[in-house]
């Protein structure tokens, strides 16, 4: 079941049966709506430069990388830019394929044919030797929906995974981590010089598709001019900047939210359904996607409980499914099931 797919299903399954615990809301910013911030009324000139020594102090950052802090308008979009880079470079590309679809069609939209690597219920690395192509890996730390960070052994596995050959690099969608600064694992990852960080305010400001950096390596520098090319709008750029210097605190306010909204889902869960939840999903701060090794049909047909079946996210094996704390029965003023 795909994910257009599971929408009309989900709401099928809710008018049918009033007593069903909807854990499958997948829209974060429809079920956080009224912490948005509005855009600002006024106009005012904002440059790029400034926005990225601004996002570098926000996530203490060295100010000296700020002439490889690449302004976007997001993570698609700042992934889009990198995999026609990737294409140019003929380099093969190993993208996660339980964890976001629109990985593939960015990558497929730039010419790149791109083999995958499985993340439930643990990351799985390729294995494959290396050859003379450059070779990158995305990663999502932490990743959705397995809903925790690399945990260290992961991270090293990844940082022998780079050793191996020295035209191997690695690409961080950092978006899901809405703590200050970025995860440990991801700063040890990003010393090594050979990985290229995306993040954006999609997540912790609730604001997608409007601002984001793409911090390259030095090895990336070339890369540079595409982004200079295709900037955010005028608009864009005041928006985030009113975004990062007004509402600093947003991204805390979002964790604490959703770390109501997990414990209100997780005081409704059936013992054992509770009980499958890995402990670092249950304690991820900011994760309301929560993996448990029960398939979708049995949660609704013998717990009551609607879950996101994981092939929404993506191709695998793993026989599970994902429940999620953003329905509106687990809101600020809880309301019954629909």
């Amino acid at each position: 079941m795909r994910f257009d797919e599971f929408q009309g299903f989900r709401q099928r399954q809710l008018r049918a049966s009033s007593s069903l615990l909807d854990a499958g809301e997948t829209n974060v910013y429809r079920a956080l709506a009224p912490m948005r911030p509005e855009p600002p009324a006024d106009v005012a000139t904002v440059h790029r430069c400034d926005l990225a020594r601004a996002w570098l102090r926000r996530f203490e950052l060295p100010q000296e990388w700020s002439g490889h802090a690449m302004v976007c308008r997001g993570v698609r979009h700042g992934l889009g830019v990198v995999f026609h880079r990737l294409r140019v470079e003929q380099a093969r590309l190993w993208l996660p394929s339980d964890v976001y679809p629109v990985y593939f069609e960015l990558a497929r939209a730039a010419g790149l044919e791109p083999a995958s690597y499985p993340t439930l219920p643990a990351p799985a690395l390729p294995g494959s030797p290396a050859d003379s192509r450059p070779e990158y890996l995305l990663l999502a730390n932490p990743s959705k929906p397995l809903g925790r960070y690399l945990s260290d052994a992961e991270g090293e596995a990844v940082m022998s995974w780079l050793r191996e050959s020295p035209r191997r690099g690695l690409l961080i969608d950092s978006v899901y981590d809405l703590r200050t600064p970025f995860a440990a694992g991801t700063r040890r990852l990003l010393d090594t010089g050979r990985a290229v960080l995306l993040h954006s305010v999609t997540k912790g400001w609730l604001w997608p598709r409007t601002f984001g950096v793409v911090l390259l390596s030095p090895a990336q520098a070339e890369w540079a001019e595409a982004f200079r090319a295709d900037p955010p709008t005028s608009a864009q750029l005041h928006l985030a900047h009113r975004l990062l210097t007004g509402h600093g605190d947003l991204p805390q306010k979002v964790v604490d939210e959703l770390a109501a909204r997990a414990e209100r889902l997780f005081e409704r869960l059936p013992g054992d359904v509770l009980g499958a939840i890995p402990t670092a999903s249950r304690t991820c701060p900011g994760n309301y996607f929560f993996p448990v090794e029960i398939p979708a049909g049995t949660l609704r047909r013998e717990y009551g409980v609607l879950a996101v079946p994981i092939s929404v996210f993506g191709d695998t094996n793993w026989p599970g499914s994902i429940l999620t704390s953003l329905a509106d029965a687990f809101g600020p003023t809880p309301t019954a099931a629909r």
